[in-house]
């Protein structure tokens, strides 16, 4: 069904919660944190069941933060349940490999002061890039998202990468799987990307595409299958639409175009929040 939001009241300086799902990153956590901006109000780490000095490493770099083990497996089960934990206005979603920089959250947060509900990241416009990124994921992701924007009327540039962030009532229309519960489901793996961007397709929330560089992982391998979590994605992709299109939502009744931004603009207009915070 169509969910409706009205933004809520956008704080003079909002509290910016950063989740991180983790799974044998020992070695990367240290180049996540060193990369950190230092106004974030705390750092929410779930832990996929780490075989090696994960859990200690990330309670060593943020004692202060939030310590969890996800009740499932896979990245979207984490994510949800670090959504759960946040306490922040905004909530910002990140890597733990350094593919997406901690760096640009700035960015990310502008965009949101600025005035959208959604600002989504995209290696795919002007000053965005990736240094990750294999041919045949390129050409999985370019035609996965030209599927959406056929489907849901939108202009994304990028659909299946994980650098986002959202003010808190957007969590109301990702209706991510319940966490608490046993059993899997789907949204629980990396598909969880595009099941997030799809439903906030279908909302009436606003999105800002913010430009973001995907650097190399720098220790270990990734976890993710191409082929079998490609074909996971189609199926959320279809089975969304079908969704929508069973509710009875008009194409006039779904989001505008994305915003396109990029990373300076959206900087300052964080700068000047945290400005204004420090001297207030």
């Amino acid at each position: 069904m169509l969910i409706e939001s009205t933004p809520n009241f956008v704080p003079s300086s909002p509290r910016v919660s950063v989740v991180i799902p983790v799974l044998n990153e020992e070695r990367n956590l240290p180049y996540v944190a060193a990369r950190m901006p230092g106004d974030i109000h705390e750092v929410i780490v779930v832990d996929g069941r780490s075989v090696d000095g994960t859990v200690r490493k990330a309670r060593e770099l943020w004692p202060s933060g939030i310590h969890l083990t996800q009740s499932r497996s896979g990245k979207g089960n984490a994510l949800a349940c670090g959504f759960a934990a946040a306490t922040g206005d905004i909530v910002v979603m990140i890597d733990a490999d350094c593919s997406t920089d901690p760096a640009e959250i700035p960015a990310f947060v502008g965009a949101l002061i600025a005035g959208a509900d959604f600002a989504k990241g995209s290696r795919f416009i002007l000053g965005g890039g990736s240094a990750d990124i294999t041919l045949l994921r390129k050409i999985g992701n370019n035609a996965l998202c030209s599927l959406v924007n056929k489907l849901f009327d939108t202009k994304y540039s990028d659909l299946c990468y994980g650098y986002n962030a959202f003010w808190r009532h957007s969590l109301d229309a990702m209706r991510l799987p319940d966490h608490t519960r046993s059993a899997s489901a789907w949204g629980d793996g990396f598909e969880v990307e595009a099941l997030i961007n799809v439903r906030i397709a279908a909302s009436n929330l606003t999105v800002a595409e913010v430009a973001s560089f995907e650097r190399d992982r720098i220790h270990g391998q990734s976890n993710l299958n191409v082929v079998r979590d490609g074909l996971r994605i189609l199926k959320i992709v279809l089975q969304e639409f079908l969704a929508v299109r069973k509710a009875g939502i008009s194409r006039g009744g779904r989001p505008r175009a994305a915003i396109r931004l990029r990373p300076v603009a959206t900087e300052r207009a964080w700068s000047a929040v945290v400005s204004g915070s420090k001297t207030a």
